[in-house]
């Protein structure tokens, strides 16, 4: 842990580093729970994925560790890394996808946790290099407008900071759009990732996009002209998102 300044009395300093050790554990917890709920959904397979959560006050993000399998994953074995990538906590490596991760929460201030999968449906949206459409109400309940993908990655950005990198990418496909309205990202060749609120929210939105991604898949091999209703699409994201939502209680 930090240590804090010597402006604190020995008394406040105690209360500080036990609430923060508090919050931290109650943090591991609900990355541990969120990274076993991405197996429960079905959007990971041995340890194909991640789930983060970040803790603004405290200035630390918590973490899947590297490549152990979810069947023996404990919430202690969750990874606690300061803002600079750093490992304060933690027996273990983090994910190897933690500089995305970090990226993404030093450039996206609204969001509170982070997921990354590679569930079938997103992913083969991203192999194709392709947008997911916003043509339905389900979609349009979740994200304001198509779930984007990015551009390739080049030579240097693949065989330099690959990982940081990806969280580059990602941040450059967002210019001009708002990460709240649109929760979600495909990297292309890559897979999905998708943020939230907080990490229990990330893990909600990442199984809304597999989904989405599923039937987008399914109803254009079945109608390849087809077109949404932009009128619904305001509606519906607007109805449980807008300054006058309704749905609910």
């Amino acid at each position: 842990m930090p240590v804090l300044r010597d402006k604190y009395s020995t008394g406040t300093y105690r209360v500080l580093i036990n609430k923060r050790s508090e919050m931290l554990e109650k943090l591991k917890n609900e990355v541990y729970k969120a990274n076993i709920d991405l197996v429960k959904h079905g959007l990971v397979i041995f340890t194909w994925g991640n789930a983060s959560g970040i803790d603004r006050d405290c200035g630390f993000f918590v973490i899947k560790p590297s490549g152990v399998d979810y069947d023996v994953m404990k919430p202690d074995d969750m990874v606690v890394c300061d803002l600079n990538g750093n490992v304060v906590e933690g027996k273990m490596k983090p994910s190897s996808d933690m500089p995305t991760h970090l990226y993404l929460y030093q450039y996206f201030k609204e969001i509170g946790g982070v997921v990354h999968t590679h569930s079938t449906y997103a992913t083969s949206w991203a192999q194709a290099g392709k947008d997911i459409p916003n043509i339905g109400t389900t979609h349009a309940d979740y994200f304001a407008k198509e779930i984007p993908c990015t551009r390739q990655m080049n030579e240097n950005e693949v065989f330099g900071k690959y990982e940081e990198d990806t969280g580059k990418v990602i941040v450059e496909r967002f210019e001009g759009l708002n990460p709240v309205e649109v929760p979600g990202v495909l990297v292309q060749n890559h897979g999905p990732f998708s943020w939230g609120k907080n990490v229990h929210d990330a893990v909600h939105n990442a199984v809304v996009m597999e989904q989405v991604a599923k039937m987008a898949a399914f109803s254009f091999s079945i109608n390849p002209e087809l077109k949404m209703n932009p009128l619904l699409i305001k509606k519906h994201y607007e109805r449980k998102h807008g300054k006058n939502a309704y749905y609910g209680q």
